[in-house]
């Protein structure tokens, strides 16, 4: 998947506007990213990638690109700057 399509995702899942998110942002910064968001980024990512993301690995991520690279080499386009902790690529 396209970097640009997972952030329309992440759009729909935080109930913003398409093109709202751009990757930079701090997770904070979002009214959605709360429990219930987190649970249905965790059910997103389970549909779309077919990945079990545990709190854990979550809770290691502090913006927008930081939930990229958790995803690793599933996500092209991403900035290459390392891996998130306990990515699922396991670089």
């Amino acid at each position: 998947m396209e970097k640009n399509e997972f952030l329309l995702l992440l759009d729909e899942l935080l109930e913003l506007e398409p093109g709202t998110v751009k990757g930079s942002e701090s997770l904070d910064s979002f009214a959605g990213w709360n429990s219930l968001g987190i649970i249905s980024f965790m059910a997103l990512v389970d549909e779309h990638f077919s990945v079990n993301l545990q709190p854990k690995q979550i809770a290691g991520c502090a913006t927008i690109d930081d939930l990229v690279k958790l995803l690793g080499d599933q996500i092209s386009g991403k900035i290459h700057t390392g891996s998130a902790p306990g990515s699922v690529n396991g670089r």
